[in-house]
């Protein structure tokens, strides 16, 4: 009888899985495939690493928030409220705008340092850093 149970255990959770697990499954493989696609058709395109930078940034930037205080909406982003929606949106998108910019600043100077890193040792590399944290 025991196995009675336990085969029946099975086979509920073999329905379980095949009802919420498969979906889920489905829904990540797929996302997986659209992203593929998404990398294989950046590969041709040259302005592919700037959509890049404004979707990093924009997963940086804070989403902006809806606020109700009685019967009016307010909208709230980076501790300022407006009034419309417009407004703090084209205030996100500036920011965004920003973050990505100083990406492309910053970029020269981390380049510079990973050629310059390419050039020691790793001997060399943990020297510098042991003399950075003894002090």
């Amino acid at each position: 009888m025991e196995s009675v149970f336990w085969t029946c255990g099975f086979i509920l959770l073999c329905i379980a899985f095949y009802r919420y697990g498969l979906p889920a499954l489905r829904r990540f493989d797929s996302a997986n495939v659209a992203r593929i696609a998404r990398e294989e058709r950046d590969k041709a395109e040259p302005n592919a690493h700037v959509r890049h930078a404004l979707d990093v940034a924009d997963e940086q930037v804070e989403e902006v928030q809806e606020i109700e205080l009685g019967s009016v909406t307010h909208y709230l982003f980076e501790a300022q409220v407006f009034a419309r929606r417009e407004e703090a949106e084209e205030m996100r998108a500036r920011r965004v705008g920003v973050v990505a910019r100083r990406f492309y600043e910053e970029l020269p100077a981390a380049l510079a340092g990973a050629a310059e890193q390419g050039r020691m040792s790793a001997r060399e590399r943990a020297s510098q850093r042991w003399k950075r944290t003894v002090h």
